[in-house]
């Protein structure tokens, strides 16, 4: 597999196993439990990269679909503007803060056992995914952004995104479990 979508591939599979580490330290409660009233639980940090991944798939499966018809893979992958600005703003470190779409808010009703489940669905589905890009001129092709339809990059760059995300919403996660 191409050493770019290894490194991603290697991310979600890191974002699975830290996961499963918090998983194994919190209690239900400790999983419920927000820091502060602004701030979401261990759960919450969960769900919302679960509904990330749910309105991402749909959108990298098509563009994937659209690239395999456009011949064979560059020696390197690259985010175009758009993908490389959305991406810096997501890596950790990163002092700039985005306000959620309502419609990524998570539901504090679900039962950590679901949250957690869906995550290892999706990010298995996520794994796939980029491995079935290998070959694959991903970043000739754009989406839209499920948060913002106006905001458009490659595939690539919404893989290394989705990525990313997951990373800094897993920090804010495992730091919301020390309180």
């Amino acid at each position: 597999m191409h050493p770019q979508l290894e490194a991603i591939a290697t991310d979600f599979e890191t974002a699975k196993t830290r996961v499963k580490a918090l998983d194994g330290r919190l209690t239900p409660e400790a999983w419920r439990r927000r820091p502060s009233a602004e701030q979401w639980s261990p759960a919450e940090c969960i769900a919302h990269l679960n509904l990330t991944a749910e309105a991402m798939l749909p959108r990298m499966r098509a563009a994937l679909e659209q690239a395999r018809r456009l011949g064979p893979a560059p020696e390197r992958y690259r985010r175009d503007l758009m993908g490389w600005l959305i991406w810096k703003s997501q890596t950790p470190g990163s002092r700039i803060k985005i306000k959620t779409q309502p419609s990524f808010v998570p539901f504090r009703d679900r039962l950590p056992a679901e949250i957690l489940a869906s995550f290892d669905r999706l990010h298995t589905d996520l794994i796939a995914l980029t491995r079935e890009c290998d070959g694959v001129p991903i970043d000739r092709v754009k989406i839209a952004s499920p948060f913002n339809e106006k905001a458009r990059y490659n595939l690539y760059a919404a893989l290394s995104i989705t990525a990313t995300h997951d990373f800094r919403h897993l920090w804010q996660a495992e730091r919301a479990a020390r309180r």
